[in-house]
């Protein structure tokens, strides 16, 4: 694990240290921590990420698209001598380290199409996305223009040197970079949250679901945590499922046998990683409801 830093601290560093400190966070580019420095005291985490950003932005053509070809590729580089730890985290975390052979060959295939007609590599904030929706991102950015995907490429990075800013250092001012999904079960035959309602969460792909986690609603109806937090939601498709049978059974409820609702089944997506999805469920033994609450 990186070492953490205060803002506080970075602000009084000197160049060496300050480098050394967040010049990794750029991937093999501590010429962005080196010039930014500069622009010391940073009176927010968001003013340093913005100021090093800006260092980016900046720069010559060239030194920019050399910049931008030190990423590696998703999926199909993942092993990389030179990859950093930090995108050896994030491309593990979704898998792209243990991709199947079909999945191999689909990203290496989309890899050398975007690289054959942009000549740099395809850039995604992978933190933030599904295995589903890089994909369909893959096929929506090949259609653009070179110019376009220069600056699509530079704003990936901006989400993905977010990221991990935030994990490096403490401070005022962090940038949103969390998001938030959670639920609530209301019983509308007995008009009080349902308590002891079983629910389990899953990620639909395209091909395959994944359980992502399992909960009991508590006294007020929701669960003790939130269903996923602390970091981006994925952009990508969602199942969650709520054993209402078990509950209304073990609270004397009638129903007919067999229950007329067994599980119920909510599929939703999520479109915004730093967003909070709120997703409700009101339900009885014969029907129920649910919408995108806050």
């Amino acid at each position: 694990m990186s070492q953490k830093f205060t803002l506080e601290s970075l602000n009084s560093l000197p160049l060496p240290a300050f480098s050394g400190a967040v010049g990794d966070v750029f991937e093999h580019a501590s010429w962005v921590a080196d010039a930014a420095f500069g622009h010391r005291p940073f009176a927010s985490v968001a003013a340093l990420h913005d100021a090093m950003m800006g260092v980016v932005r900046s720069s010559p053509p060239e030194r920019q698209l050399a910049f931008i070809r030190a990423h590696p590729e998703l999926g199909s580089k993942v092993r990389r001598l030179d990859l950093t730890a930090d995108s050896q985290a994030e491309q593990g975390s979704l898998g792209l380290d243990r991709l199947s052979d079909a999945e191999f060959k689909k990203f290496s295939e989309l890899n050398a199409a975007y690289a054959d007609k942009f000549g740099i590599p395809f850039i995604i904030c992978v933190r933030r996305h599904t295995r589903d929706s890089i994909l369909r991102e893959y096929e929506r950015r090949l259609a653009n223009d070179p110019d376009t995907e220069r600056k699509a490429a530079l704003d990936e990075i901006a989400l993905i040197t977010r990221l991990r800013l935030v994990a490096r250092v403490d401070g005022p001012g962090k940038p949103k970079t969390e998001g938030r999904l959670s639920t609530h079960v209301l019983d509308n035959v007995r008009g009080k949250p349902a308590q002891g309602v079983k629910i389990t969460l899953y990620e639909v792909g395209a091909s395959a679901r994944s359980l992502l986690k399992e909960s009991v609603t508590n006294a007020d109806g929701r669960t003790d945590e939130p269903l996923i937090a602390g970091e981006p939601l994925r952009i990508g498709s969602y199942e969650l499922q709520f054993d209402v049978a078990q509950y209304f059974t073990e609270n004397a409820v009638a129903q007919s046998a067999p229950p007329f609702l067994d599980v119920v089944p909510i599929r939703f997506s999520i479109a915004e990683p730093e967003g909070h999805y709120h997703v409700p469920l009101l339900v009885t033994p014969w029907s129920y409801s649910t919408y995108r609450g806050s």
